[in-house]
This record gives C-alpha cells, structure tokens and sequence, in this order.
C-alpha cells in the first residue's frame, strides 16, 4: 500500500481523490491538506462521505509529509510550486494537477523534480492525454498543408484562458509541426488582420454555465477538415487519472513527468 497525501482535501476535486484512494486497493489516505473555512481538524474520509477513519485535515504540507508515499495535489499554482519544494526537501514524490503556471513558476517545479519525480500534467483526464498523442500524430502526417485551430470551452467560473488543455494541445502541435509556441500562437482575431499565416494556430476561448470542459482541435485542409473533439461530462475523469498517477509514480527516477508517461506514450517532460 502506497500512502498518500492529498492536497486540496476538502475541495469538490479532493474529496473526488480521496474517494477513490479509499477504494482503490493499492493506495491509503495518509493525509489530508486544506486550508478551506472550517475544514481544519475535520475528518477527511467523512468530508468526503464515507465513513470516518483517523486522518484529519491540516493546513500545512510540512504536517503531513512524514510517513508519505506520494502526495497529490489539487490546490493553485502558487501553492503547487512551495508544495513541490517542501516535497524535494522530504524526498516524497508529487503529483500536480493545478494549471495556470507562469513560467517561473515552472521553473520552480522542475528545480525540485531534479530532486524527486513530479508530475506535472494540465489535464489528468485519460481522454485528453489520449488527444494529447492523437493530435501529436495527425500534425505530423497532415503537415503545412493543413491550418491548426483550437477551441475549448469550459465554465464561467474558469479563471484561466486559454485552458491549460488548450495550451497544451497548441504546444503538442506545434512541436509536431516544428513551430514555435512563443510566437506562432494566435489568442484573439479582431478587425482587418489580413490573411491567415501559414505557421499560425489558433486558440479560442468559450466560457459559460457549468460546461465541464471540452476542447477540440481542427486540421482545416483545402476540400475537407479533420476534427478531434474531447468533451468532458463529469469532473471523476480528472481523479481518477491523478489516482493512477499517483500508483505510477512512486519509485521512479527524479525527473518531471506527465500523464503521456503513464500512458507511455512519452518518456520524462
């Protein structure tokens, strides 16, 4: 049994998390991390409807570190990246599942995955890493010959635009595509703009209601198009592909890691 931490504990996705290491067979609830109104010293398992057992919810990482196994974490970029610090310093592997990261703040987390394996992964949906693969092959075959666009769509409450998802689709295509993420990409079109360049790839963003999540990206050629849609229905696909990380990643090498790795798909970010 692998002991686990969840960061995040009380929210709608941590007590997700938490169900699902309950009840995965090969994981156990070590510790729980919150520092939500009125969760400090709350039983985690009961947070999360099921039957109370001895772990009870801290607002410190540092508190709950010792005797872990993996810790996996659901919380903002800010705290992922101190989360993953305190992690290299205890020698406990991490799984990240927040989104939005600033380039330093990336940094940041790979520093620390010199130390102990982290994954770091913008959507930890088996489906979209799935995408993910799919539309890393179909740039590769379709080439210059096709304009990539992407659309995603997410709910009101979504912070961040694009999505991480979103982001990520772009930078798997361009690397397909030998282009350059940092200047290629193409966020909003507005006025006389002129024609379409040939290297861009466009993202969009949708925000409305309670849409879970849905991305689909657009191989436009001359006489037919190619569409690769992900919608997500539910927000139980996220954990349970952080669980499955975080059975994967304890014992690994140090290094940074994502969901293509699980999958095996890639080899190490």
């Amino acid at each position: 049994m692998i002991n686990v931490v969840v960061s995040g504990a009380a929210g709608r996705m941590g007590r997700e998390i938490v169900r699902l290491v309950a009840g995965s067979g090969v994981l156990k609830l070590h510790g729980a991390v919150d520092r939500a109104p009125g969760s400090l010293g709350q039983d985690a398992l009961a947070l999360a409807g099921l039957p109370p057992g001895r772990v009870r919810v801290v607002d410190t990482l540092a508190a709950a570190l010792p005797g872990a196994g993996v810790v996996i974490d659901f919380t903002t970029f800010e705290a992922s990246v101190a989360h993953a610090e305190a992690c290299a310093a205890a020698g406990v592997p991490l799984v990240i599942g927040a989104t939005g990261f600033t380039p330093a703040a990336r940094a940041r987390v790979a520093a620390a995955a010199s130390k102990i394996p982290v994954l770091l992964s913008p959507n930890m949906s088996l489906g979209v890493n799935v995408l993910f693969e799919l539309v890393r092959q179909a740039a590769a075959v379709l080439g210059d010959a096709y304009d990539v666009e992407i659309v995603e769509l997410h709910h009101k409450r979504k912070k961040d635009a694009p999505s991480g998802t979103a982001m990520r689709l772009a930078e798997v295509a361009a690397e397909a595509l030998g282009r350059d993420a940092s200047t290629d990409l193409a966020f909003a079109r507005h006025g006389m703009i002129g024609e379409r360049p040939p290297r861009q790839i466009g993202l969009q963003t949708v925000r409305g209601g309670d849409i879970v999540g849905e991305h689909t990206v657009y191989f436009c050629g001359e006489g037919e198009r190619l569409e690769l849609t992900h919608r997500a229905t539910a927000r139980e696909q996220f954990a349970r592909g952080a669980v499955r990380a975080a059975a994967w990643l304890p014992g690994r090498p140090a290094g940074l890691y994502d969901m293509g790795d699980v999958l095996g798909f890639t080899k190490g970010a």
